[in-house]
């Protein structure tokens, strides 16, 4: 599992980012964008109490802004790295064209995000709030890995008192995965997690969670530019934080870990196609997404660590989810270890060994 902050400092930096965030529900008619001549920012002009100066877009915000445009991504890639000046125009342009309302979401001088006003917030302090109290509950509970990237925040738990070996001398841990995105990223979710002892991999259990989507009713005003009240925050959605605790709890359930290991065990059985096996992990690769780069490396841990299974497969997946940069990446290759280890078997079938017929007689 890759290593991320301590819960402290996770903590702390989830305070700050609180203290210096600020939303916004603003009518596009009062959106510019503008730049020095490469790098474009966005102004906000309305009320004298609100106006801004000039925000710098992060890359989420400019997605969404394509996004919501109509521009596509790949031409709005190139007007960015080759023509802000033009960028600008062609935003400008249809903001005024089509005025509507849309939340902005800004801290630390940056749109980190550019949304509907639809858009329910549910903030990345407020689940750590009321679910790491919750996983204090139970005994011998550690956070093994937490994280907040510009986009998720991740929180990852490992139950000790919880575990089974998949083949004799390897063990693993039942555990859980809570995760939030205050940019539009995705629901906020809550999912089993695996941890296999030997080589510290996760393996995060996509088959079954919790998911909560930031959309609410559409926040509305006079004003063309205000600053969004804090009513729609989670704290006041008392139902759902209830669901979420409970989903904690039923996250780390001995029978459903044990569904789990029993499918691991299935696996350990699978023999992989030994006589291709970089054509294997190749295949693997293009059913699931892992780039070419990506592949050799899980080629090398799966070579390194010997077993020629769908299980070894799978594991090779997570234990390279400790190697890549970005904190999401590794998570979202934990996912796809599990994804590999459950695969269709359609795909099964072309990457293990092939059955062999009895020689005639």
């Amino acid at each position: 599992m890759k290593a991320g902050r301590t819960i402290e400092a996770m903590l702390q930096e989830l305070a700050r980012q609180s203290a210096a965030k600020e939303d916004y529900l603003v009518n596009t008619s009062c959106l510019v964008m503008e730049t020095d001549g490469s790098v474009p920012t966005l102004r906000m002009a309305g009320r004298e109490e609100v106006q801004l100066s000039p925000l710098g877009i992060r890359p989420t915000a400019h997605q969404q802004i394509g996004t919501y445009l109509g521009i596509p991504a790949k031409y709005y890639g190139k007007m960015l790295a080759e023509d802000a000046e033009l960028l600008a125009y062609n935003v400008n342009r249809w903001f005024q064209r089509n005025p509507e309302q849309r939340m902005l979401r800004t801290m630390d001088g940056h749109a980190r995000a550019f949304l509907s006003n639809r858009y329910r917030r549910i903030e990345n302090l407020d689940i750590a709030r009321f679910t790491l109290p919750r996983l204090a509950e139970l005994d011998g509970a550690r956070v093994e890995s937490c994280e907040v990237t510009a986009d998720r925040m991740y929180i990852k738990v490992v139950n000790p008192r919880l575990q089974a070996e998949v083949v004799p001398g390897d063990v693993v841990q039942a555990g859980v995965i809570i995760s939030n995105s205050e940019t539009g990223q995705g629901a906020v979710w809550v999912k089993p997690l695996v941890y296999r002892l030997v080589c510290s991999n996760g393996m995060v259990v996509d088959d079954a969670k919790l998911g909560r989507y930031h959309v609410g009713r559409a926040a509305d005003s006079e004003e063309d530019v205000s600053i969004f009240s804090e009513e729609t925050k989670l704290v006041d959605d008392v139902a759902f934080i209830k669901k979420l605790q409970d989903t904690v709890d039923a996250a780390v359930e001995k029978a459903r870990f044990l569904q789990v290991v029993d499918k691991m065990r299935n696996s350990a059985g699978i023999k992989l196609d030994t006589k291709r096996i970089p054509d294997v992990v190749k295949l693997t690769g293009a059913g699931f997404h892992i780039t070419e780069e990506e592949c050799e490396g899980v080629l090398q841990h799966l070579i390194e660590g010997g077993s020629m299974t769908l299980y070894g497969l799978a594991n090779a997946v997570t234990r390279f989810s400790q190697d890549v940069e970005s904190y999401d990446r590794a998570t979202k290759l934990e996912e796809i270890g599990y994804k590999v280890l459950t695969m269709p078997a359609s795909l099964q079938a072309r990457i293990t060994q092939p059955f062999s017929l009895p020689a005639a007689a």
